[in-house]
């Protein structure tokens, strides 16, 4: 891919698969998508979710009903994809669960769940798509990542061995596929405001006090703070940024 100055951080001509892409972080990179010109299929297992917001996105916006964890329908999702719509030119793997309860009492059918959502589901359509994008002219792909990839957090053991997984993964591809035209990076998002998170804070204040304390911008995120930074990643702008994770977190992870 070469410079583009006319407008290198435009998005007009791609087409991004977005998996979770129905709510919070997944539809805040759906928004910053659209907003940069990109054509969008947002994925999930909530027909009704995605429906309203694909709406809410407007005509350049598409959904599949998908779970990430069913790895054998990938290809058939693909197909679907670029049959209405032409190659994927962008994957955000952001799907994702969460088991929150102390190690001990994490049992061996738990981990598994959430390594099946974040780290085998993503690795099979990461695969599904890859091929695709090594047969034609490249493309990007995100993994959203996690402030639990880069230290840790109590009581969210199998979520932040998947988180943490994902950055192997991004090094890994990155060293097979940068010559071939792939870029691949993570975005570690910190804590964000969410219509689910802000639920959880609302309950536990003090909580919400520890977690302000220790970012330096004293304030949450939003879920187009990971947009943007997502839309910037997939951009000609950059081009020569592959195998990082970008924390978007208000300095959380530097945080004391």
């Amino acid at each position: 891919m070469k410079n583009d100055t006319s407008n290198p951080f435009s998005l007009e001509g791609q087409l991004a698969l977005i998996t979770g892409g129905g709510t919070g972080l997944g539809l805040g990179i759906a928004q910053a998508f659209v907003a940069q010109g990109a054509q969008v299929v947002i994925s999930g297992r909530r027909e009704e979710v995605l429906r309203k917001a694909a709406a809410n996105l407007g005509e350049a916006a598409d959904y599949r009903i998908h779970d990430v964890t069913e790895a054998a329908s990938s290809s058939s999702l693909v197909d679907s994809i670029e049959t209405d719509h032409g190659p994927i030119s962008c994957l955000v793997n952001n799907a994702g669960n969460q088991i929150k309860k102390p190690t001990e009492e994490l049992t061996d059918a738990e981990m598994l769940e959430v390594l099946n959502t974040h780290v085998l589901g993503a690795f099979s359509l990461t695969r599904t798509v890859a091929k695709r994008m090594l047969a034609a002219d490249g493309g990007s792909i995100l993994f959203t990542a996690s402030m639990a990839s880069l230290f840790g957090i109590p009581n969210i053991t199998a979520y932040a061995a998947a988180k943490t997984a994902h950055l192997g993964m991004v090094r890994t591809m990155t060293t097979e596929w940068a010559a071939r035209g792939i870029r691949v990076n993570a975005i570690a998002p910190g804590w964000i405001l969410t219509d689910l998170s802000r639920a959880s804070l609302d309950t536990d204040p003090e909580r919400r006090d520890r977690i302000l304390a220790r970012t330096p911008m004293g304030e949450f995120g939003d879920p187009l703070d990971i947009g943007w930074t997502a839309a910037f990643l997939a951009s000609p702008a950059a081009r020569f940024i592959t195998g990082i994770c970008i924390p978007v977190d208000g300095g959380a992870a530097i945080g004391f």
